[in-house]
Formats: structure tokens, C-alpha cells, sequence
């Protein structure tokens, strides 16, 4: 398989991931007291949204990949 088939294939899969999803979520653990043995700790979770603009580039980027890479073969 081309390189470029990899990409054109790789973008479309982004794009549809980043249509489903929307965003990427993830955690943070933060010590709120620490004295001695006593440990009390706060997990915080935080989301980067994903504009559903850039699923549509990436996914119209792969199709436009792979249709032109099937017109110059």
C-alpha cells in the first residue's frame, strides 16, 4: 500500500473519530491536603473540544486523497 493510500485512509478515520466524539477528555489529580500520613486528593476532569469543522477538512481531505490517487493510477 502507497503512502499516500496510508494517509488518505488515516485522515478519513480521524475525521470520523472526530465526528463521533467531539472532543478529548482527560484528568487531573490535584493534592488538596498533605500533612504527615493524611493525603486528601481532587481529580478535575477537562475536555478539549474538537471543532466539527476539523472532522469535515480531515474527512474530505482523505476522500480527495484517495479519488485522486485513483485517477493518477
Amino acid at each position: 500500500m502507497k503512502p499516500v493510500s496510508l494517509l488518505a485512509i488515516l485522515l478519513i478515520v480521524l475525521g470520523v473519530i472526530s465526528f463521533a466524539y467531539q472532543g478529548i477528555t482527560y484528568t487531573t489529580h490535584k493534592k488538596v491536603v498533605d500533612i504527615g500520613p493524611l493525603q486528601a486528593t481532587t481529580s478535575e476532569r477537562k475536555t478539549i473540544p474538537l471543532p466539527p469543522i476539523l472532522g469535515g477538512l480531515a474527512l474530505i481531505g482523505g476522500v480527495l486523497l484517495l479519488v485522486a490517487r485513483k485517477d493518477n493510477a
